[in-house]
């Protein structure tokens, strides 16, 4: 079985199970519960975990309400470009936490998609995926993964993976991840008026604005690309709602707002009671 072995397990987060527990479980006692209904995806940061799991806690506190048979993560690469979207395709990803074995299954009928092909290499390194696992495997450690990394972050790749999504997993109770930080190392206000064009677009459940605005300000999200394709997948999946969960950035943990980077929760679904 292909392992992907952790890249920054003991750095960015715990490197042991009980440490890492321990964290999380703080982040999840901290943060506001989501709202109830049918959950079909969310958009969590990938910062270092004292840094964005504040943040991402929200995010996955909402998953208290689903059932899932899969998780699909999409996230953007920092250190391999390409085009297209590359697949972990088999065996699992390890974390202290335990091995999130693939949906080899779900990940074949992907990879059918021009748009989708097997690259273990552009994942070895990546931390985007890897920083999800502290909350899927803890609250969800027996649900099978699918890795998806974004390279070159283009529209038409955004529209071909959303559709691809939302054909293979039709029919399941999928939860989908938009792996992604927002602005990077402004100073706080300004982060704040570059990240309100993110929010505003999550919170109005417009897909397009968001890719209207990253196609002018790319730098609007380091994982911009992921969460156009992951809103549009939930869109055509039946996901009615956004409800933006929590924004902070980098500076509320170290006291630094010269220089900091934001981060969103949000999720999409099809809610009993909504709240932003």
């Amino acid at each position: 079985m292909s392992i992907r072995p952790t890249a920054v397990a003991g750095t960015w987060y715990p490197g042991t199970a009980g440490a890492l527990t321990r964290d999380v479980d703080a982040y999840l006692t901290a943060a506001a519960d989501g709202p109830a209904g049918a959950l079909q995806a969310i958009i969590a940061p990938h910062a270092g975990l004292m840094f964005s799991g504040p943040v991402s806690a929200y995010a996955y506190k909402a998953t208290a309400h689903g059932d899932f048979d899969v998780a699909v993560m999409v996230g953007p690469s920092h250190f391999v470009a390409f085009e297209g979207v590359a697949l972990w395709p088999e065996g699992a990803f390890d974390s202290p936490l335990g091995a999130a074995r693939i949906d080899e299954e779900g990940a074949g009928k992907l990879a059918q998609s021009p748009i989708v092909q097997a690259m273990p290499a552009a994942h070895r390194r990546e931390h985007s995926l890897e920083m999800q696992l502290p909350f899927l495997q803890h609250l969800a450690p027996g649900v099978p993964i699918v890795p998806l990394l974004m390279g070159h972050q283009t529209a038409a790749t955004a529209h071909a993976l959303g559709a691809a999504l939302a054909s293979t997993l039709s029919g399941r109770r999928a939860l989908i991840v938009a792996s992604t930080d927002l602005s990077h190392y402004y100073d706080a206000a300004t982060a704040q008026t570059l990240d309100r064009v993110v929010i505003d677009c999550v919170r109005r459940f417009d897909a397009d604005a968001l890719q209207a605005a990253l196609d002018v300000r790319p730098d609007h999200a380091c994982g911009g690309g992921p969460a156009v394709a992951v809103m549009r997948a939930a869109h055509a999946l039946g996901a009615t709602e956004s409800v933006v969960l929590q924004y902070a950035d980098s500076g509320d943990v170290s006291g630094d707002k010269t220089s900091v980077v934001g981060y969103l929760a949000a999720a999409f679904g099809r809610f009993s009671r909504a709240a932003s």
